[in-house]
């Protein structure tokens, strides 16, 4: 008996809601488990929130201080005794994108080659999790402690997972306030030769906001898949956004993309984030040439410049919520700030940099929602294998 391919047998034949139910079976008869239950994090990626049907009928727990927290972010298999039992936490992580944990419980802590196995059963879950979002409501329902707002609703539907892992680059990317954002969006791909990053801020707030990020999300998009270089994909949704608004509405866009081979990138800035560079331990602001926001005239267009990275770099990119936010005295968080906070989380995966960046700005804030997003996206560059 081959437990993995049973497991993913029973996982693709299962209907959306029942991945859970069609893999307990199994996981007691192969290995002897109590019961198992799948908890996905939130928006914001602080909790954790047990799929119950109907959602949120648990508590969530936190993922500071929990086993099951410990397990998320360290992305590998925690166990800990509860009850008389041992309870064994697994990552439930699809292509680097963190999704949740798997807690199976047993009355005997599970060896080696067991809790190896399960870890592999629980990626195995992460895809097919991935692919049923797509036909039920209830992981999405899962991930949210409190109501989105509209506005939010629609920015969260335009965004690509919030980490992803290549053998060339890691990237990890978070957006608050979780529940209700303004205009802020990013956006990527990964080809087999290039990566292509996009972030971006609609002019405005709520609704507006929100079909304006839309539109301009949509038009880079489209140009993207149609593989246009880079200056026609900003002046493509340059002219989307200008034939709509006629200069009213505009939105700030930063483009890059990385060829995966050689680390060349090729960059546009138009009003765009700050970015830094954590390189050899040191950290430096990013200098671009600046130019139009997106939508601003008729006909703009788009040269792109040229830099390179370098395996072991960092690249960190923050919108206006975050260096432009003052604390109670008046004082910005300011670039100083974020250098200090770069340095001080060199040692985090990049899927875990935006989330501790975002809490040194909370703390330096005073509250935990400010007036505008904030958005952090960092990019860890490894280089072409050898």
């Amino acid at each position: 008996m081959n437990v993995l391919q049973d497991s993913e047998r029973a996982l693709r034949a299962a209907t959306p809601p029942a991945l859970l139910d069609v893999l307990l079976p199994i996981l007691a008869r192969c290995h002897d488990a109590l019961g198992a239950e799948l908890l996905m994090a939130d928006y914001s990626l602080g909790y954790l929130q047990p799929m119950t049907v109907p959602p949120h009928g648990a508590p969530a727990l936190p993922v500071h201080g929990s086993g099951a927290g410990r397990a998320f972010g360290s992305q590998e298999p925690h166990a800990e005794r509860r009850n008389g039992g041992t309870v064994l936490h697994l990552p439930v992580t699809a292509r680097g994108d963190r999704l949740g944990v798997l807690s199976v419980t047993f009355a005997q802590p599970p060896g080696r080659d067991a809790t190896a196995e399960l870890l592999e059963i629980a990626g195995l879950l992460a895809h097919e999790v991935v692919v049923a979002e797509r036909d039920t409501d209830l992981y999405v329902q899962a991930r949210r402690l409190n109501r989105l707002t509209l506005a939010a609703e629609m920015q969260w539907q335009l965004l690509p997972a919030r980490s992803c892992a290549r053998p060339e680059f890691a990237l990890g990317a978070q957006l608050e306030p979780a529940y209700d954002t303004f205009g802020d969006n990013f956006d990527w791909s990964a080809s087999p030769g290039e990566l292509t990053l996009s972030i971006t801020n609609g002019m405005g707030d709520g609704i507006d906001a929100a079909l304006l990020t839309s539109l301009g999300v949509g038009a880079l998009r489209n140009a993207r898949r149609a593989g246009l270089s880079l200056a026609d994909q900003a002046a493509l949704a340059d002219q989307a956004v200008y034939g709509q608004y006629r200069g009213s509405r505009h939105l700030e866009c930063l483009l890059l993309r990385f060829e995966l081979a050689t680390g060349r990138v090729e960059i546009i800035e138009a009003g765009s984030p700050t970015a830094f560079l954590l390189r050899d331990g040191a950290v430096r602001l990013l200098p671009f040439d600046a130019q139009l926001p997106l939508g601003m005239f008729d006909g703009t267009e788009y040269v792109p410049e040229s830099a390179h990275v370098l395996p072991g770099d960092r690249l960190l990119f923050v919108s206006d919520g975050v260096h432009e936010v003052p604390d109670a005295g008046g004082e910005m968080y300011g670039k100083r700030a974020l250098a200090r906070a770069l340095l001080a989380t060199r040692l985090l995966p990049a899927a875990d940099v935006p989330r501790a960046i975002l809490e040194a700005l909370t703390a330096h804030r005073g509250s935990s929602q400010g007036d505008d997003d904030a958005l952090v996206v960092c990019l860890d560059w490894f280089g072409a294998p050898a």
